[in-house]
């Protein structure tokens, strides 16, 4: 029988988008640019889910270019990978502020162990976008960014997003990493399949970091307490 590991291995290994994109945006799959990602994301999700326990799912917008988009995994740059989870890639190094924000907080939750033995982090799109600024400097763009783009990426983000379901998905709540547009695609898109019980929204790590980082403590604790109030519920039942 697989694991949770196993599984989601599986779909890195396999993910892949073959359709046409918008003029001037790129998809970033770092699985297939850098052949060592898939070999340290292998050892990241054998290190926190070599089980079949259930976790409750917890989704971003789309990898950036210093988090999952080089790495491959989720809100995670390489000075916390090796940092925080004892892991590296070699020839790899970025830093990425929501990172940042992420693993404050799952130190808060308990550490890594703890935090990813409940949760899982994936993204609306789990591959990413890029797209050149007016000099020519490459920079990120999220899925809604455009509608075109959201259009091309509509049946992949289904398709990607009821796969990992199968990987273990407790489907009575799921977290939304943005309260805005994320959220707001997130619940349309809920509604009319059905994916989950109830989506609950949370503030960016990236927009905290960038305009709310005075108050870092106040949304740590936010976090802690909506992602441990589900825990508190099931026992209380």
């Amino acid at each position: 029988m697989s694991s949770f590991a196993d599984r989601i291995i599986s779909f890195c290994n396999d993910l892949d988008f073959t359709g046409s994109l918008p003029e001037g945006i790129s998809i970033m799959n770092p699985f297939r640019k850098n052949e060592k990602v898939l070999s340290t994301v292998s050892q990241f999700y054998r290190k926190y889910y070599s089980d079949d326990k259930p976790r409750h799912l917890i989704l971003g917008i789309n990898p950036g270019r210093f988090g999952a988009g080089a790495t491959g995994i989720p809100f995670t740059d390489t000075v916390r990978l090796q940092g925080k989870c004892g892991l590296s890639i070699p020839g790899l190094k970025t830093h990425e502020t929501s990172s940042v924000f992420i693993y404050e907080m799952i130190d808060h939750y308990g550490g890594p162990e703890k935090f990813y033995g409940d949760f899982f982090i994936s993204s609306v799109s789990p591959m990413g976008f890029t797209s050149k600024s007016k000099t020519g400097k490459e920079i990120n763009f999220n899925y809604y960014d455009s509608r075109e783009l959201t259009k091309a990426i509509y049946v992949f983000i289904i398709g990607s997003l009821s796969r990992q379901l199968e990987f273990g998905i407790n489907r009575d709540i799921c977290f939304c990493l943005g309260t805005g547009k994320n959220f707001s695609f997130l619940s349309k898109l809920n509604t009319e399949y059905k994916f989950f019980n109830k989506v609950e929204p949370l503030e960016h790590p990236r927009f905290i970091m960038q305009y709310r980082s005075k108050e870092k403590q106040y949304f740590i604790e936010s976090y802690i307490q909506k992602l441990r109030l589900i825990y508190r519920s099931k026992q209380d039942t």
